[in-house]
Formats: structure tokens, C-alpha cells, sequence
């Protein structure tokens, strides 16, 4: 109790709220940093996967080639960046982490993206060609309205791993979250610790829930009813 009571008082400590080693500072650092990261997974990944399940062409090996960068440990990824961050003159910090986050992201997005795009009802794709539909038209107002919810799903996944795997970036420098729990670790500051993984994991959360809030707005109610086990018809 002691402990959790000493984490509460450097929470609230208005110290910890100001200046650049500041809670709102180092919550805008972590953010910036996974928001590009997912951003540019998106870009890379996704485009990459609807386009495969809407042909049906090389998903397996496009999947297998992603995964590389889920097999391999983040820490790791970083290291392999460093040298090309510092090829680029980019520096420590933001640049070598991010390198190393992208890869993180892209398997989930390229997987849900192409799974389900590929796996939509081939009764209703032969029935849209039969009314005329193009193959552009099949896939942007048939293939992709159905498989969003799952593609916002496979976003969402990279996003909260990407956020949680952020904290690493300290390591090499960089700022965000982490940075409290690099500090406290070196300090023996137990409680500043326990309190950047505590505001790592209600981060972590927060995208989880608007992630949540994003797929009520962008998926049509009809096909989020399917999607419910036990839905009625």
C-alpha cells in the first residue's frame, strides 16, 4: 500500500505535469511517434492487402514475408535501424524507433486486410458481377464495405502493439513514455517506473477503445450485425 500510495503522490505531483520531462509532454511525444508509425504501416500494408484478396494472387507468400518483422524482437529491430538512422543522419531517438516500429505494424493490417477481403461471400461478389459491377466498383463498394470491420480490426491490433513497443525508443534516446520508465530504472526511482508503465498501459487502452469508437462510425450497422454471433436475420 505504501508503494501504490508513493506512485499516487508522484502522479499527482504538479512537478510531473510541466516542462519537458512533464506527463502531457512525454504523452504527445509517445502519440506523435505511434501515430506515425501506424500511419505508415497503413500506407505500406494495407493498399497492399486488399489489393491481394481482391485478386487472389500471392497472399500466402505476401504473409509470410510480413511476419519477418513479428518474429523478430523489437529490441532487435531497433538495433538494425541504428545503422540506417545514422546512414540518413537522422540521429537517435525518434527516427531509429519509428524505422523499427513500422515492421511491427504491417503483419496485422496485411493480414486482416487480405483475409478478409478475400474470404467475402463469393455468392454476393458473383452476384454484384451479374448486376454489371466493375472490378473497381466490386471492390469499393462491395469487397471493402464487408471486410472493414475486420480491417479496422488488424489497424487496431498494430496500433496498441506498436504504442505498447514505443516505451523502447527511450532506450536509443528518444522521448515518449518510456523515457519514465529507462529514468526510473536507472534512478531507482521505483514509483516513477511503475507509473510510465501504468500510463503506457491506459494509453494502450484508450487506442484499443477508439479504435472501438472508429469501427461504429465507419462500418454500417448491417454488417456489424452480421459479424454478431446470433444475430437476427
Amino acid at each position: 500500500m505504501a508503494f501504490l500510495a508513493a506512485v499516487a503522490a508522484w502522479l499527482t505531483d504538479p512537478l510531473h505535469w510541466q516542462g519537458s520531462d512533464g506527463i502531457p509532454t512525454r504523452v504527445m511525444e509517445h502519440l506523435e511517434l505511434s501515430a506515425a508509425a501506424t500511419a505508415i504501416a497503413v500506407l505500406l500494408a494495407l493498399p497492399l492487402g486488399i489489393y491481394l484478396g481482391h485478386s487472389r494472387r500471392f497472399g500466402f507468400s505476401a504473409v509470410n514475408a510480413a511476419n519477418v518483422g513479428r518474429a523478430l524482437p523489437s529490441l532487435a529491430l531497433i538495433a538494425l535501424a541504428l545503422p540506417v538512422s545514422f546512414a540518413l543522419g537522422l540521429g537517435l531517438g525518434f527516427w531509429p524507433t519509428l524505422i523499427a516500429l513500422v515492421p511491427l505494424g504491417i503483419p496485422p493490417i496485411l493480414t486482416n486486410s487480405l483475409t478478409s477481403v478475400r474470404e467475402v461471400d463469393r455468392d454476393v461478389v458473383d452476384a454484384a458481377r451479374g448486376m454489371g459491377l466493375s472490378g473497381w466498383q466490386l471492390l469499393f463498394q462491395i469487397e471493402i464495405p464487408i471486410a472493414a470491420p475486420i480491417v479496422i480490426a488488424g489497424v487496431r491490433n498494430a496500433a496498441v502493439a506498436i504504442v505498447a513497443t514505443a516505451t523502447l525508443g527511450a532506450v536509443v534516446a528518444g522521448g515518449g513514455l518510456g523515457r519514465y520508465i529507462v529514468d526510473g530504472l536507472a534512478r531507482q526511482e521505483h514509483e516513477r517506473l511503475f507509473a510510465g508503465a501504468l500510463l503506457v498501459a491506459l494509453l494502450a487502452i484508450v487506442t484499443e477503445l477508439a479504435f472501438g469508437v472508429l469501427e461504429r462510425l465507419a462500418v454500417s450497422p448491417g454488417v456489424r450485425r452480421e459479424l454478431q454471433p446470433g444475430a437476427p436475420d
